[in-house]
């Protein structure tokens, strides 16, 4: 790949190297970024933009004795390819391969798993707390992004961190950049850094001093003195970083960080530093490759591309991605209510929700990466009587379930959870994928839970989901929908109600969401077996259609449930639980779902294969109900 980087196994390689040659090496890693993201796909842009700041970490710190703990791990490509796996590069994300994240399983240098925002401090200051518990010397370097310092729990890490007063350095890769724009005040304040703000706020509170005191009659030289000591107290409050000065760190920056002729210097120094030290870097995102310069959103996250023009492979038409349609559904109820509104924790393009900022910039909030302060947001908003719309990854609301349980479930708002990527979601691996929704949810007082079968009926859930005096999550899948017609009226659903949406005596599927198409092609096989099966597509996880799972109970006697989540705790555990309740017995129960482990990343239909969430799974598993050989059945006659 390239005449350096080809000879660059691990960190001791690179040290070989003089400084002169490192910005090849800088080189060479972007072109292999490149190279690679264009056929597999990935985060592009961070890790274009951080490649400076990798390399010189390496050159310098003696990795893995010292610890480098990346802060989510988009801009980790660099420090993957430097540490031992270059030659495995070209399976980023996908089946097997490495992963897009730093994962410990995968290598010694990666001191932490990540792939979340705001946890790279709080991690840094454990390890350096133990290791002076410990009685060791080495370095343990936090690499954030100014995107993740909007999280709660990276404030939380800065001031307990000046507080221990331990050897911790902090480096701030600052772009300006999450994945969009960034947001909220620290995103100004670290802006009037750059702008040189600071000085110039300075001399204007010295000059309106000044004149002040020149009003102040036969002072003397007591005014020239006091002019002196107001305006060394000046210097001393607006100075470049001095709110993490007052925060018990050594502030050193703002440095560029693509030249490293500053960077090595800069990192020497604070190499020799004791207590805690924030590197304030200033990167662009996307640099590098013009058309990740030129548009650092775009190139976040990429899909197959051209690398010689920047041109994505593009798709032939098919349906909309569900994270548009529920969004489109919102703007249109929207148009009609003007309570409705939406919020965003740092994902509006992930959520689909940058056309309803357009076109309703008043009634959207993107708050930056603050799960847990964006459901409290929404409970104010709706305690005053809006709608609120908080749409977040089924991974990502994970990090605000205290206050979904304290604060919305309790206080019993409407308040509705707009799930985007529930189910698995593919490369993005086992950070990320949307498994345990449902199980965190259900158990939750108050709390509806709903996810369509395809897009129509997600738009119809939006409604109810909007209508509904309480709290709601849709949980609805990564991806494309199915193609189906869409009614021009939307009209809501009655809560609690299931489909049946096909009749059998044999066995009963009972599917959740994107379950119900593949459990429809099953029951296509069942028939070539002369097999008769009921498909329900279950629509309300809860509250459950009670009375059609009992009459399915009772005919078939047989039941195969089929979600695209953790089967502990899940869909089908709320199905077995409604048969106990009810004293219904004699029923064989397969509950089909996502296994006891974390699920790697790679191609949905692989990781489907793997957790046997396939047709033909759901087939197999119908047969051995009727053949009484289940081995996996949960059933109410004795079943393991």
């Amino acid at each position: 790949m390239g005449e350096l980087l080809d000879r660059i196994d691990s960190p001791e390689d690179l040290k070989k190297l003089n400084e002169e040659e490192l910005p090849q090496v800088v080189s060479e890693i972007r072109d292999m970024i490149i190279q690679v993201t264009s056929k597999t796909g990935g985060h592009l842009g961070a890790s274009m933009g951080a490649t400076e700041l990798v390399v010189a970490l390496h050159y310098l710190y003696d990795t893995p004795r010292d610890k480098l703990i990346f802060d989510v791990g988009h801009q980790a490509y660099g420090h993957k390819i430097l540490t031992g796996r270059r030659d495995r590069f070209e399976t980023l994300r996908q089946w097997g391969g490495i992963a897009g994240f730093p994962d410990r399983r995968e290598s010694e240098y990666d001191a932490l798993n990540v792939a979340h925002g705001g946890t790279s401090i709080s991690a840094a200051l454990g390890m350096a707390t133990a290791r002076d518990l410990q009685g060791e010397d080495y370095n343990v370097v936090a690499i954030i992004g100014d995107g993740s310092l909007t999280a709660g729990m990276a404030m939380e890490g800065l001031n307990n961190a000046g507080h221990m007063d331990r050897d911790v350095t902090v480096i701030l890769n600052d772009n300006k950049m999450g994945i969009s724009k960034n947001v909220g005040a620290m995103c100004s304040y670290l802006a009037r850094i750059m702008t040189g703000e600071w000085a110039n706020r300075a001399r204007k509170v010295r000059d309106e001093v000044q004149k002040l005191l020149t009003q102040v009659p036969m002072v003397g030289e007591t005014a020239v003195a006091l002019m002196d000591r107001v305006e060394d107290s000046v210097k001393n409050f607006i100075v470049p970083g001095m709110l993490f000065e007052e925060l018990g760190f050594r502030y050193i920056g703002p440095v560029d960080g693509h030249r490293l002729d500053l960077l090595l210097p800069t990192l020497r120094n604070v190499m020799k530093m004791k207590g805690p030290n924030l590197v304030h870097v200033v990167t662009q995102k996307g640099y590098g490759y013009p058309y990740s310069e030129k548009e650092p959103v775009t190139y976040h996250g990429v899909t197959k591309f051209d690398p010689e023009t920047g041109e994505f492979k593009k798709k032939g038409p098919g349906p909309p991605a569900y994270a548009k349609v529920f969004t489109d559904s919102m703007a249109k109820l929207s148009r009609n209510d003007e309570k409705i509104v939406a919020i965003s924790a740092a994902m509006l393009e992930g959520t689909a929700l940058v056309n309803y900022q357009a076109e309703f910039p008043d009634r959207c909030f993107d708050v930056g990466m603050c799960e847990q302060h964006a459901v409290t947001f929404a409970v104010g908003l709706a305690l005053q009587g809006m709608k609120p719309v908080a749409a977040i990854y089924s991974t990502f609301l994970q990090r605000a379930y205290d206050q979904i349980i304290h604060d919305v479930c309790l206080t019993n708002v409407p308040v509705t959870f707009a799930l985007d990527r529930s189910g698995l979601v593919g490369d993005d691996g086992p950070t990320h994928q949307g498994a345990f929704d449902i199980a965190y949810l259900r158990c939750l007082p108050n709390m509806v839970i709903m996810s369509p079968k395809d897009e129509n009926e997600l738009q119809r859930m939006t409604l109810t989901a909007i209508e509904y005096p309480g709290p709601v999550a849709v949980r609805f899948p990564r991806g494309a929908g199915e193609g189906v017609e869409m009614d021009e009226e939307i009209e809501p659903l009655p809560i609690g109600e299931a489909e049946l949406v096909r009749e059998g005596e044999d066995v009963a599927l009972i599917a959740l969401g994107p379950m119900v198409g593949l459990s429809m092609e099953s029951a296509a096989q069942l028939d070539e077996l002369r097999i008769q099966a009921a498909v329900l597509n279950l629509r309300f996880v809860k509250p459950l259609d009670e009375e059609k799972i009992v009459d399915l109970a009772r005919r078939c006697k047989r039941l195969v449930t089929i979600e695209e989540g953790v089967r502990m705790g899940g869909m089908g555990s709320a199905v077995v639980e409604l048969l106990s309740e009810r004293g219904i017995e004699n029923v064989a129960v397969t509950r089909l779902g996502l296994p006891d482990r974390f699920i790697e990343h790679g191609a949905p239909d692989l990781q489907r294969e793997d957790c046997g969430l396939t047709p033909g799974d759901i087939t197999q598993a119908a047969r051995d109900l009727i053949e009484g050989r289940a081995k996996k059945a949960s059933s109410l006659s004795g079943h393991a």
